[in-house]
């Protein structure tokens, strides 16, 4: 443990901003697994789930919570998965 008052303010901060991001990263996680499920099973809705899986990637990415580029190329495969999936049917 930290013996020093600026150290022992930002564990404490460290801490809140950890919870603050595990919450907006496992939502994350969900959207995504949610928007492979519907392109693979051919869902009516697949549209709408993977716009909502994007807006949470830019999100994230924004919020630093995931880096900008891994943010583009988790969408760019998206998309890619989603248009091969079209293709297909």
């Amino acid at each position: 443990m930290a013996n020093i008052k600026s150290q022992i303010k930002r564990n404490r901060q460290n801490e809140k901003r950890r919870i603050r991001n595990k919450s907006v990263r496992t939502e994350l996680r969900t959207r995504l697994k949610n928007a492979d499920v519907a392109i693979t099973s051919g869902a009516e809705n697949v549209d709408e789930v993977v716009a909502l899986a994007i807006k949470n990637l830019d999100t994230a990415a924004s919020k630093g919570i995931i880096h900008k580029n891994a943010a583009a190329r988790s969408k760019s495969r998206l998309m890619a998965r989603k248009h091969k999936a079209a293709a297909a049917a």
